[in-house]
């Protein structure tokens, strides 16, 4: 429904009685690379979700873990450090419900002291604002005539945008829950706006009034939320999922293609800065990444990218300030990864996908 190939299964658990798929020296072996001076460590899975995870949220303090199910419920686990347990059940509802595309956690800030909610998008064209610790749902925006794949906030909370079917890119006001600008062009040739499926959005942390997008029409495009249009564009990343990111910058875009699949652009011109080799590791012979999740990592200034897909199906970490060296990868997985989120408070990394399984990850050093 929402992204390209997702079906049945995702991946498998990584069994910890075979040798880490994540160490630095088939790195060094291949000669392809220096190498990083981290690792990731595996830290716990959570399998029992019901269905096939679609979205997953930390929460600012890491407390909580939002699961986004393709039934429509989200699950909200509490997370330690070597356990997490399910706390709350949300939007429990028919079990052919569409899938919880995506969703973010309300940043807290003084027009808004309410802690602990939730937004969540769904493929059914809803935006749910949920209070978790109660259960209650607070506010729901219907755009009938849409799906909705992408959500975020601006850093105060005080906006936020979603996107996804109908090309357009819109803007609410957080307090009143109204729209407020509802994007859809640009100037001239060089930023049309969108002219299919929206998968992916930000809202710039160092300026608020920017927000950018990807999706199916193999454009970037950077909008001004004040005069509503999309002010530059570049052309080449096939976004098919929560996969654009942004920081310091430089926008990171994961494709779903075999080939070019993570790039780095310069926010301000919109020129490619970098290609990032996928294959730093042992990958499947023969096989390649397409991606559905890229993200920088939330602390230490985006020092980490990670991103998965299908094909090989594997998820990977890269030491952005290391030159985009290998930090690890996990592989030898059936299914595709769907979705990825770090923890905003530790160098900490959830993956999911159509399997059920969360798997939570460190990035330690060696």
């Amino acid at each position: 429904l929402c992204f390209p190939g997702l079906v049945a299964r995702a991946f498998s658990q990584i069994s910890t009685n075979q040798p880490p798929p994540f160490a630095s020296k088939h790195i060094h072996s291949l000669g392809i690379m220096a190498e990083s001076d981290f690792r990731l460590r595996p830290r716990l899975t959570i399998e029992d979700c019901p269905g096939e995870v679609f979205s997953i949220r930390f929460s600012q303090d890491g407390k909580y873990l939002a699961v986004g199910c393709g039934d429509g419920t989200i699950r909200v686990y509490t997370v330690s450090e070597d356990a997490a347990h399910l706390k709350y059940n949300l939007n429990v509802g028919p079990k052919d419900g569409l899938p919880m595309t995506a969703m973010r956690f309300r940043p807290v800030s003084a027009r808004s002291k309410t802690q602990n909610v939730l937004l969540a998008v769904n493929a059914d064209g809803t935006a749910q604002h949920w209070h978790i610790t109660s259960g209650r749902r607070m506010h729901r925006i219907f755009d009938e005539e849409n799906q909705l794949y992408c959500v975020d906030y601006t850093s105060s909370g005080d906006r936020f945008v979603a996107a996804g079917k109908d090309y357009s890119v819109k803007v609410y006001d957080e307090a009143t829950k109204t729209l407020i600008a509802d994007m859809r062009g640009g100037f001239g040739n060089n930023s049309p706006g969108h002219s299919n499926r929206v998968f992916s959005v930000k809202f710039v942390k160092e300026d608020p009034n920017l927000v950018v997008s990807g999706g199916w029409d193999n454009t970037v495009q950077v909008w001004d939320t004040r005069t509503e249009h999309s002010i530059r564009s570049f052309y080449g990343p096939h976004v098919c999922g929560d996969s654009v990111d942004v920081i310091n910058g430089q926008i990171v875009t994961g494709s779903w293609r075999p080939e070019k699949q993570l790039q780095l652009w310069d926010l301000s011109t919109g020129k490619l800065i970098k290609d990032i080799p996928w294959n730093q590791g042992p990958s499947k012979v023969g096989e390649h990444c397409q991606l559905y999740a890229t993200q920088f990592s939330k602390v230490d200034n985006g020092r980490f990218i990670a991103a998965g897909g299908s094909g090989s199906n594997e998820a990977k970490v890269f030491d952005h300030g290391n030159d985009d060296a290998l930090v690890g990868m996990i592989a030898g997985l059936p299914r595709g990864v769907f979705t990825l989120d770090w923890c905003p408070n530790r160098p900490s990394l959830a993956v999911a996908g159509g399997d059920a399984a969360i798997r939570i990850f460190d990035v330690t050093r060696k």
